[in-house]
């Protein structure tokens, strides 16, 4: 939903940032790397139940994971590798931050409620896969209720106290499987129209033309 709707206003802001980091020699791929290093630090806060810190080291990840395209394109470096390298983070990210919600849940609380983090990443992985295999197929699926930065913003909303953090988690399940099964809906739906007929061959075009008009006068004697 974020990046399908207001992917544009956020670009208009965040680009004039990324010009100010490229200036000063901040590269795409070192956020995109540091970001790595703050999301398992945010781990390291939410397994030992340092909610608090967390949520600021969770608005520093987001940080880097935000301007590491506007530096790219501000540095005219972006490329396919670069954007390659995000993907991959961004989803070792997600597995780190939510191993790091596991570890609390198997510490503080009993029986199979350490699954849930797990189920979480499951549908998120799903949400990737199927953007990816559509894309590659030349069909859109992006958007949706819960995508990456709805999911950061949830996962800090439920650190803001213990009372709610296995109800949010739970909401951000139900929404998750809700993006999950909405964009593989929309993907089947796209994918069963007919793709468009390709145009016939200068050659083929204009023999069909012809039969279409009939022999010539001159081939007719």
């Amino acid at each position: 939903m974020f990046d399908g709707k207001f992917r544009k206003s956020v670009d208009a802001t965040t680009a004039p940032i990324g010009k100010w980091l490229a200036k000063f020699g901040f590269s795409a791929d070192a956020l995109t790397g540091s970001g790595l290093v703050f999301a398992c630090a945010t781990a390291w806060a939410i397994a030992v139940g340092f909610f608090y810190l967390a949520i600021v080291l969770l608005i520093l990840t987001g940080f880097h994971d935000l301007f590491d395209g506007p530096v790219a394109k501000a540095s005219h470096r972006a490329s396919q590798r670069g954007s390659f390298f995000d993907s991959v983070i961004d989803r070792l990210s997600d597995a780190v931050l939510l191993g790091g919600v596991a570890y609390y849940l198997d510490a503080h609380h009993h029986g199979q409620l350490v699954l849930l983090p797990f189920a979480i990443l499951s549908m998120t992985f799903m949400i990737s896969y199927q953007r990816s295999k559509a894309e590659s197929l030349g069909l859109n699926a992006k958007g949706g209720l819960m995508e990456r930065a709805e999911r950061m913003v949830l996962l800090g909303i439920s650190l803001l106290a213990t009372q709610i953090f296995i109800p949010v988690l739970w909401l951000m399940l139900v929404l998750t499987t809700m993006t999950a099964a909405g964009r593989f809906w929309r993907v089947w739906q796209i994918a069963a129209s007919p793709a468009p007929a390709a145009p016939l061959p200068e050659r083929s075009h204009l023999h069909a033309s012809r039969l279409r008009r009939g022999p010539s006068r001159a081939s007719r004697h």
